[in-house]
């Protein structure tokens, strides 16, 4: 089975390398479970990597600057920011790749993510073969029945509203994964938060944090073709913004366990961002702005007990283009991929690389729908998803990012 890839923008970027080597994806158990990697994201003291908080503020000149403070901050990096914004941020060079969880830096360049980079960009692939579970406790369910992915009816904001993509680049180029606007308990009514794959924003053991990691809600709202989209504007391509996060958080497991192809990391494969609007926007937050947020439930019930879940995403892998929302629903099982590390999710879908990172939603302990997870990985040859079971890590992730900012 593979992870679910993030894509990166292969015409652009490296078609070439593409074919060779998955970007983030795939954990191979075996041979090729496919893992949606877009990127890792470390939190920060404690639980998981965070970034060096790169706010940029907007002067009265309506342009976009980055405090001194931070500008300090990334000198001790010895990043330059004008370099980096004028393409030093292509340098992957592994002494200079950030990895560390409160390393994570990230600064706005306005422009980055047009409507033609976004289109372009490719799903990551990680990989695991589901035929040797060597590793199972004994508690895996059969492999589920394949669900057949459903198109989510356009406009998309009028029916998935909290779900959107994370584009980020990497050194095999440009890619993307899926995620999902999520409540903040310290800002009720007015989260800026995202919920997302670890591999979307982290590389996990052998790498660092991605970059220029940002979020597009509700991308494609109207569900145009791909042909249609090489002539769309910015803003029917991301009607409700382009979001940058500003910080970022995954778990500790995954910087130190997560892998390019297995299964490596996938039970703790989750992460959070604190995310920013690109040209200032009017003062609203992102759950404002699209009108809703998801609960996290981190005490949702054991497998036997949940009777359905849904999970969306933005396929990218053929046979899809990566440019329409899609869901699938099914009665979960159990995934055991070692002894020591808690069971996954499993669920029945078609949904490939690019869907990394969606949530995936079910009727939380309160009875009210609420997020429970979040695509990890699945068959090379598509047919199954895996998504972690959201506990304690989960939580000191999730809470670490909230209170961060709960003074802002």
């Amino acid at each position: 089975m593979r992870p679910i890839r993030p894509s990166f923008t292969a015409r652009r970027e490296g078609n070439a390398r593409r074919r060779t080597s998955p970007v983030l994806g795939a954990v191979a158990l075996a041979s090729a479970l496919v893992l949606t990697a877009t990127a890792c994201e470390s939190g920060e003291d404690t639980n998981a990597g965070g970034q060096a908080s790169a706010s940029a503020t907007t002067g009265g000149d309506g342009k976009i600057t980055i405090p001194d403070d931070i500008k300090d901050r990334l000198k001790e990096h010895g990043i330059d920011l004008d370099k980096w914004k004028n393409g030093a941020w292509k340098n992957w060079d592994k002494d200079d790749w950030l990895r560390e969880a409160q390393d994570y830096i990230n600064p706005i360049i306005a422009g980055l993510w047009d409507p033609d980079r976004m289109r372009e960009a490719d799903d990551p692939d990680r990989g695991v073969d589901d035929s040797d579970l060597s590793g199972d406790q004994g508690v895996t369910d059969p492999t589920p029945q394949a669900v057949d992915a459903a198109a989510v009816a356009a406009t998309y904001h009028s029916n998935a509203p909290e779900a959107g993509k994370v584009f980020f680049d990497s050194p095999e180029g440009t890619m993307v994964c899926s995620a999902t606007v999520v409540q903040d308990p310290a800002h009720p009514g007015k989260s800026n938060l995202v919920w997302t794959a670890g591999h979307c924003v982290h590389a996990g053991k052998k790498g660092g944090w991605y970059r220029n990691i940002a979020f597009v809600p509700s991308y494609n709202d109207a569900g145009k073709s791909v042909k249609e989209l090489e002539t769309a504007t910015k803003e029917e391509v991301a009607p409700y913004g382009v979001w940058w996060g500003d910080w970022a958080q995954t778990s500790d497991q995954w910087i130190e366990q997560g892998g390019q192809t297995g299964g490596d990391g996938a039970p703790y494969d989750f992460a959070v961002i604190h995310v920013t609007p690109e040209e200032g926007g009017s003062g609203k937050s992102l759950e404002e702005t699209v009108g809703s947020a998801l609960p996290v439930d981190f005490a949702a019930p054991a497998v036997p007990q949940v009777k359905s879940i849904t999970a969306t995403g933005y396929p990218a892998a053929a046979p899809f283009d990566g440019q329409k929302l899609y869901e699938c629903q099914d009665k979960p099982g159990r995934l055991s991929l070692t002894a020591s590390d808690p069971t996954m999710y499993r669920i029945g879908c078609t949904m490939t690389g690019g869907s990394s990172g969606g949530g995936w939603v079910a009727t939380g302990s309160d009875g009210k729908p609420a997020l429970v997870s979040n695509t990890s990985i699945g068959p090379v040859d598509a047919g199954w998803l895996a998504g972690p079971r959201l506990g304690e890590e989960a939580k000191g992730v999730y809470d670490s990012v909230s209170e961060k900012f709960a003074g802002r």
